[in-house]
């Protein structure tokens, strides 16, 4: 007989005998549920969850039976207590907090992927979820234990505060833990979005970037030729890391148009780049492609055996074992200041980079005022 079968069985078992509890399975874990004194009004009930911590299986399952059966007759004889449960349940109420929000995060991650309204492909979402999701919520696993503590408002809070402001890990662990929060109905702080802010570029990174010269420069550092085109398209594109495999080439042979299409399989899905400096694409050899597999290092691209995050950090690898003086990102952030400077709209940038002109226009502040402010001087000098 399979689980799910057993389960019901037991259930339907229990509700013929009159029994109200039942055992239920949240995410990967097993529960009790039913009716039980309120902890605050011993006298009254309500229907309440408790975490039992176990693996839903055929042991599981039996385990969860006889203690659904004891927590019956301690209830049937009035010596039901909220302090000696939450000891039994787990052994340790530390160890039934942490079982509580790993519960939690299984359930958010089904939900996650299972979500119809979710854009992208399947191997887009694994990838999103791997990098842009997981590591924050295995943050705030840590903390949790560290401290004994259950899933609030509070632990979420100071999970974001442990990432350095103004730092692109602190905005997108903002962005997982709203997500997390809205999820459970967590009502989190109304400035939220101010604490987690730091997704751009502060004053030590405005020295950093290279100009178009130094590119040109580092370009010719690279010894395998197959490197220098995975560089020069970052550089004339403005790619992501991992979109340079994940694109199509074509346009970029003898009477192609050089309009890039990222495709949809990527991190935020198809659109479309033009090339900032267009004289690049000579200058970087762009043009000489003839097939992809020539033009670009042999590295996994199958999303059935990678992820667009592995694909990403062996590109972050090649430029530290070629001891480049710069960053895959250094690249595409260069190449968003170089729009900025040529007066593209900030809406037609951000759609060429994949993002929202909300993060456009935060990360790159400070040039766009520059820009801004440039126009309202020369208008009013030439009046």
């Amino acid at each position: 007989m399979s689980f799910k079968s057993e389960l019901l069985n037991i259930n339907q078992k229990l509700a013929q005998k009159g029994i109200k509890l039942r055992i239920e399975k949240r995410g990967h874990r097993l529960s009790l549920r039913g009716p039980l004194p309120c902890q605050d009004n011993p006298n009254e009930t309500k229907d309440q969850r408790i975490s039992l911590g176990l693996e839903p299986n055929e042991t599981g399952l039996e385990q969860a039976a006889k203690t659904l059966n004891f927590l019956y007759l301690q209830i049937e004889h009035n010596q039901f207590n909220w302090e000696n449960w939450s000891q039994s349940k787990s052994n340790s109420t530390a160890k039934n907090n942490q079982s509580n929000i790993e519960e939690v995060i299984d359930e958010f991650k089904s939900n996650f992927f299972n979500n119809p309204t979710r854009k992208g492909s399947k191997a887009s979402t694994r990838t999103n979820w791997g990098s842009s999701y997981l590591p924050y919520l295995q943050r705030l696993k840590v903390i949790a234990a560290k401290s004994n503590r259950k899933l609030s408002k509070a632990l979420l809070i100071e999970t974001l505060k442990s990432y350095a402001e103004n730092s692109r890990s602190r905005q997108q662990c903002g962005i997982s833990l709203k997500a997390l929060g809205d999820y459970c109905k967590i009502q989190l702080p109304s400035n939220w979005r101010s604490l987690a802010y730091g997704y751009g570029l502060h004053k030590a990174q405005f020295r950093k970037l290279p100009s178009d010269k130094q590119i040109e420069e580092v370009y010719k550092m690279i010894p395998n030729p197959k490197w220098k085109s995975v560089y020069g398209l970052m550089a004339t594109y403005g790619l992501r890391n991992h979109e340079v495999f994940f694109c199509d080439l074509s346009c970029l042979m003898e009477g192609g148009d050089r309009i890039l299409r990222v495709f949809p399989s990527t991190k935020t899905g198809e659109h479309q780049v033009w090339p900032f400096h267009p004289e690049w694409v000579n200058k970087f050899k762009l043009n000489e492609i003839s097939n992809k597999e020539d033009f670009l290092p042999a590295i996994t691209t199958d999303l059935t055996k990678t992820t667009l995050q592995n694909v990403g950090r062996r590109v972050s690898e090649q430029f530290r074992r070629y001891q480049l003086p710069l960053t895959p990102y250094n690249l595409r952030h260069a190449w968003a200041i170089r729009t900025i400077h040529i007066g593209l709209p900030d809406t037609v940038s951000a759609r060429m980079m994949g993002h929202s002109v909300a993060i456009h226009t935060k990360t790159y502040h400070h040039w766009i005022t520059r820009r801004d402010q440039q126009k309202a001087v020369d208008k009013a000098l030439s009046a």
